[in-house]
């Protein structure tokens, strides 16, 4: 069985990436993304804690988004040393596009599947990460 879950998770995987690449980001940086977005002023630790990374690859992350200028940080004033996170507008702008992505290649691969059955896998997989304390996201 894990045989079969791996085939599938490598293909979804690699085509999602590859998607992704020919928009000019990596998987890590769309999962950044979508934890700026979901959590506006997130510090950075953070967001490395969520993903299970470590501070030195976030970082790594939002400099290349920031580069991109899709992120921005900003400082508290009371406390320089705390950072805060968010979209810049160009980053909420291309957010849906990359959802799309998403949305398009789980569309064609699991297109086979009825209601029920998607539905069923759902269940099932969010029940194995429960059941093992999976908590990091995977970013590659």
């Amino acid at each position: 069985m894990g045989y079969w879950l791996r085939r599938v998770s490598n293909q979804v995987s690699a085509t999602f990436a590859k998607a992704l690449q020919e928009r000019g980001l990596s998987v890590a940086e769309w999962v950044v993304l979508s934890q700026v977005h979901d959590r506006p002023g997130v510090k950075p630790g953070e967001v490395a804690d969520a993903l299970g990374m470590t501070r030195g690859a976030i970082s790594k992350v939002l400099d290349k988004l920031e580069e991109k200028g899709w992120v921005t940080r900003r400082t508290l004033p009371e406390d320089q040393r705390v950072q805060l996170l968010s979209l810049t507008r160009q980053g909420r702008r291309l957010l849906p596009q990359l959802v799309e992505i998403a949305d398009r290649n789980d569309s064609h691969f699991f297109a086979c599947l009825d209601d029920a059955e998607r539905v069923r896998l759902w269940e099932v997989l969010r029940k194995l990460t429960e059941f093992h304390g999976m908590r990091a996201t995977p970013i590659e």
